[in-house]
């Protein structure tokens, strides 16, 4: 298994951004190819650490391969130029990691 992660930061405008995030972003994001499964998570508290973290969302492929398959897709670079129609709910880009 192959996980993407997401991490996002409190937004500057959050209406805003909930509106986008939702209604625009994640309909980009499930036509993802390979995508085996996605959640997001709110973060609720934070321990050792001053970032204002808001968000995770953590997506699922069934191995490296296919993660980097659907990221080099055309769908998948759409949904990566999407990511700059949020930055301006955010003050900052949110942190990508792939983990196995």
């Amino acid at each position: 298994m192959a996980k993407l992660y997401v991490i996002y930061n409190r937004p500057k405008d959050q209406e805003g951004f909930e509106q986008y995030y939702y209604n625009v972003h994640i309909p980009l994001v499930q036509k993802l190819p390979h995508l085996k499964g996605a959640e997001i998570h709110r973060v609720l508290q934070t321990q050792n650490s001053i970032e204002p973290l808001y968000l995770f969302a953590e997506l699922h492929f069934d191995n490296p391969a296919e993660l980097s398959q659907s990221l080099s897709s055309l769908e998948g670079k759409e949904v990566q130029r999407d990511v700059l129609n949020l930055m301006k709910f955010l003050d900052k880009p949110p942190v990508i990691s792939i983990v196995d």
